[in-house]
């Protein structure tokens, strides 16, 4: 049968069954020009960067290899979490029901299927007029894994094309591993049927007055109208990989979590694999990559940003890393806090939204200055100096690069059957009160520690004008594709399995300040694979724990501080003050009676009354 529109590039009769119908149902919905059939290799990225050029919407950066600029519209520099929604027939089953008086809901936004009917009607008709349809078949994780999944997504932008395919396996390969299999149907238009009705700014169409991203989990269903921007149109991402990927993970058994996972080596040649779940902005990127300054250990990264897990028939927790390529926040990154990242950007890299140098490279706050004579451009295509008193690169400005490029990628990175996770740490910025690290006393109180994950606001918050601390539990808070209490639920569960190794559960706090001089107490960055070293240890077996109202604390002297220069304060880092901790600890239940007070599970519940006991008896 022939395709309803022109092929431009790609076999189309290697779509069949269910994948046939789905791009045939919004060719006649969204009315391209044309249909492009992605295939993945560099024929066709060359072929698109090259259309894109004439398009005056990427450039090269001929300091680098195979490296190329993209600036955007202003207004669609973020994911917009506002317009971000979950469709479900009861709302029950999309967010939880708030308490009576409680002002907002902070953990999902529903739509009705009413309400979305409407406004897939104002958006979608005809939005791809003028314009070409890409067809990207992906798999998230290694191509006929059993930790994989399969999607689709449908576009009109080259750009999601480009960065697809740097963060997933796609090709037209993927079809035939599909077969007749169950896949996520992802639909994605940046809004501007042409010709254009809206004055397009820096050659980006985009329509940022209509964005709307929702999902659909009794579907596994994915549509994005209006952005270009990463977060809100590589659907393999947070969309499918977290929101779409937790529904999958309930349904089948299994944890889809915004979690880096690391290898930690430790010196008598063991090591242990880790995953770690931070808020933005807490060193998530920086920890995955981490290069330890305490000798004989050293770190490899299996992926930065998300992470699936499931339980073997043997009972040990597997994870892989669902993405092939990092998506990472370019302001901050350096040499100083993340050399492996460094490395790993110089080839083969899109920037989005940084800061350009005269000599053809980027340039971002955190880096040193360019050599003199060599100017700087910002990301509005403005000259910069230091003193203008406006930021070079957006804060939100992107790399989207190969993983397997990482210098410390792990050799197990790829294994199709994931890697044996030993540990999980939960944290967030907390200046005060919050010890530099605890281990939790049980499955079920980690899980409540996780769910009660709380951190200092950053520049990257897109409401942040002051710094506070707010909760984000599982550092989630943006990513839920179902009732919060329903996903503790699940979660808890695992421990009433049988045969199953469950991981320890730890809290860690980079950030926290001394309280006279408002200067970090401890140094951070490399130094942190001291604070490793003691969860390697404990897994070992090792007593070398005190028991507190929080968890498990280390014994003095059970971090490994030889050689830090100035001494860090660990009587400090370690304390639990008891005013603080009472504040906090009811602070704690006070945020999940508001939230949900109707789905929380009881066992959370009583973890947080033993919390608040505990620490009134201190």
């Amino acid at each position: 049968m022939a395709a309803p529109v022109p092929i431009l590039h790609g076999d189309y009769n290697r779509l069949k069954g269910e994948a046939r119908a789905f791009v045939e149902e919004n060719i006649k919905t969204c009315t391209p020009d044309n249909i492009w059939l992605c295939d993945g290799s560099d024929e066709e990225f060359a072929t698109l960067i090259g259309n894109m050029k004439k398009e005056g919407q990427i450039r090269d950066l001929p300091k680098y290899k195979n490296c190329y600029i993209v600036q955007t519209d202003p207004a669609d520099v973020a994911r917009v979490e506002s317009k971000t929604v979950i469709v479900t027939e009861k709302k029950e089953d999309a967010v939880p029901t708030v308490k009576e008086g409680c002002k907002s809901q902070d953990l999902g936004i529903w739509m009705s299927p009413a309400e979305w009917e409407k406004a897939f009607a104002e958006r979608f008709p005809g939005c791809m007029k003028g314009r070409t349809m890409y067809i990207m078949p992906f798999s998230m994780g290694p191509i006929g894994g059993p930790l994989s999944k399969i999607g689709i997504e449908l576009t009109d932008s080259k750009y999601v094309v480009l960065c697809m395919r740097i963060m997933t396996r796609m090709g037209q390969n993927v079809l035939e591993v599909l077969g007749n299999g169950q896949f996520v149907r992802c639909l994605h238009s940046i809004g501007c049927p042409l010709p254009t009705e809206r004055k397009i700014n820096n050659n980006w169409p985009c329509n940022p007055e209509k964005v709307l991203v929702a999902h659909f989990p009794a579907k596994y269903e994915v549509k994005s109208f209006g952005s270009g921007y990463g977060g809100n149109s590589l659907l393999g991402k947070k969309c499918f990989a977290l929101r779409i990927g937790m529904v999958l993970a309930r349904d089948e058994g299994w944890f889809a979590e915004h979690m880096l996972i690391s290898r930690i080596e430790m010196p008598n040649g063991k090591f242990k694999y880790i995953t770690a779940a931070f808020p933005s902005a807490c060193g998530k990127t920086n920890l995955a990559m981490l290069t330890p300054t305490i000798p004989g250990y050293k770190v490899t990264c299996v992926g930065d940003d998300i992470c699936w897990m499931r339980f073997d028939d043997q009972g040990v927790l597997r994870a892989i890393n669902p993405e092939a390529g990092f998506f990472g926040v370019a302001p901050g990154t350096s040499m100083d806090s993340n050399p492996m990242a460094m490395a790993t950007i110089m080839t083969n890299t899109v920037f989005t939204n940084t800061a350009t140098t005269s000599d053809g490279g980027v340039w971002w706050e955190g880096l040193p200055l360019p050599e003199p004579g060599v100017t700087i451009t910002d990301w509005r295509g403005q000259p910069w100096t230091p003193d203008c008193g406006r930021l070079a690169a957006h804060p939100n400005s992107r790399f989207t690069t190969p993983a397997k490029q990482c210098p410390i990628i792990d050799p197990d990175w790829e294994n199709p059957k994931g890697v044996p996770i030993d540990a999980i740490i939960f944290g967030g910025r907390r200046p005060e009160g919050v010890p530099l690290i605890y281990e939790s006393f049980s499955w079920q109180h980690g899980v409540f520690v996780g769910a009660t994950a709380r951190s200092e606001t950053t520049a990257a918050a897109q409401d942040a004008s002051v710094k506070v601390v707010r909760n984000d539990p599982f550092a989630m808070k943006p990513f839920f594709g179902y009732n919060f209490g329903k996903y503790l639920a699940h979660w808890l569960s695992f421990a009433k399995k049988p045969n199953l190794k469950l991981p320890k559960i730890y809290h860690v706090n980079w950030f926290r300040k001394d309280a006279q001089t408002g200067k970090f107490l401890w140094p951070g960055y490399g130094e942190n694979g001291r604070v490793l070293d003691w969860v390697c240890r404990r897994l070992e077996g090792e007593d070398s724990a005190v028991k507190s109202q929080v968890g498990y604390l280390p014994k003095p002297g059970a971090i490994n501080i030889e050689g830090l220069k100035p001494t860090p304060d660990m009587e400090q880092l370690l304390s639990v003050p008891k005013e603080f901790w009472i504040k906090e600890s009811e602070s704690l239940k006070e945020f999940l009676e508001e939230q949900a007070p109707k789905d929380i599970p009881d066992e959370i519940r009583k973890e947080a009354d033993d919390l608040i006991a505990r620490c009134k008896a201190a």
